[in-house]
């Protein structure tokens, strides 16, 4: 039997070749006002086509005012879904499903715009004091959300992540350290929750596949919310059927944060285990050994691979030869590849075949 790591998985009807998902990260190389561009097709295509099931794109942001920095990719227009389709086109081609990521960077806007945030707090003492949110700006998120979602569905993706971790808008709501609001967006886990329970609604009304929530498990600091806190908060997210929760951390505040391999994966172990919900490992996952003691284990459902996959597009084919384990690969990176292509130009048209590397 071949590792767990390259077994299918069925999410809300969707089936995953493997689970093996290529975690966001921003890339700031999209057009000024949000379109993805060549650099897109290539770079997350070289990872479809290197083998991982599921490709995350970056984050795009919902808002003009949301981008997490220069060069972000935008979904607050229409004029954004062609250029994404193509992306998503290429990701389909080399036989990995496509995900959005949703959000929008709060007090962390890292273009030239006003900034906006639950309450006037900076996120340094050195950066612009945001503007505290009113409820009619919290209604336009929502809004903004909800129509991102609806342009992700025309552009042909398969998953939509709602960014709700790393200190951006949403889990800045989430966070005591960032919302000191006193009426119905701040105070108690109800209330600090209620802007998050609001976009999901949003985005289902618009989105009946995959939903996944990327959460940022622990803030770091005294005061700040831990994984007790995110029991409460992702039984919520169950509750309003969630797929999966994404369990990162940190971002709040600007505090050392001491780092290893696995070093996320309990946060998505207790989620998993207590809530009975799919989950999503992240963080140093640099093996395919890693990788399949995360799955082996029961810790998580998928793992998501980030700055491994930067270095190395066919992460997933390196998983393998770490497990000893067969899979498919396009035959022009076998060593039969060569003699096949002179008549077969066309990568659709060529046989895949079963290999592993000694």
């Amino acid at each position: 039997m071949s590792a767990l790591l390259f077994q299918p998985i069925t999410i809300r009807n969707t089936e995953f070749k493997n689970r093996i998902a290529m975690s966001p990260m921003c890339m700031h190389s999209a057009t000024s006002d949000g379109h993805s561009t060549d650099f897109h097709i290539v770079h997350y295509g070289a990872r479809a086509l290197g083998g991982a099931g599921l490709i995350m794109l970056e984050t795009a942001s919902v808002l003009p005012n949301g981008p997490i920095g220069p060069g972000d990719l935008g979904i607050w227009k229409d004029s954004h879904i062609d250029s994404l389709a193509r992306v998503v086109d290429v990701i389909h081609h080399f036989g990995a499903k496509a995900g959005a990521q949703l959000g929008h960077a709060g007090r962390q806007l890292g273009i030239d715009l006003p900034s906006i945030a639950p309450s006037a707090i900076p996120f340094t003492p050195e950066s612009r004091v945001p503007h505290e949110m009113s409820i009619e700006q919290i209604k336009e998120v929502v809004e903004a959300f909800r129509l991102g979602a609806a342009r992700a569905k025309k552009v042909g993706f398969d998953v939509i992540e709602i960014h709700c971790a790393h200190g951006y808008l949403l889990n800045e709501f989430l966070s005591p350290l960032a919302n000191k609001r006193t009426d119905l967006y701040g105070g108690s886990h109800e209330n600090r929750y209620r802007i998050v329970r609001e976009v999901i609604d949003a985005v289902r009304s618009e989105w009946d596949g995959p939903l996944f929530l990327r959460i940022s498990s622990t803030d770091y600091v005294e005061g700040g919310n831990t994984p007790q806190d995110f029991l409460i908060y992702a039984q919520w997210m169950k509750e309003q059927d969630i797929d999966l929760i994404d369990c990162s951390s940190g971002g709040i505040a600007m505090v050392p944060v001491n780092t290893y391999p696995n070093y996320q994966v309990p946060a998505a172990e207790l989620l998993r285990k207590e809530l009975k919900i799919k989950t999503g490992a992240v963080g140093l996952i640099e093996t395919g050994r890693q990788a399949e003691e995360i799955l082996q284990n029961g810790r998580a459902d998928i793992v998501l691979v980030g700055r491994e996959m930067l270095k190395d597009p066919f992460w997933a084919r390196t998983a393998a030869d770490d497990l000893k384990t067969a899979i498919t690969v396009p035959s022009q990176y076998t060593r039969y590849g060569s003699a096949w292509q002179r008549t077969m130009p066309k990568l659709d048209a060529v046989p895949l075949i079963e290999t592993v590397e000694q």
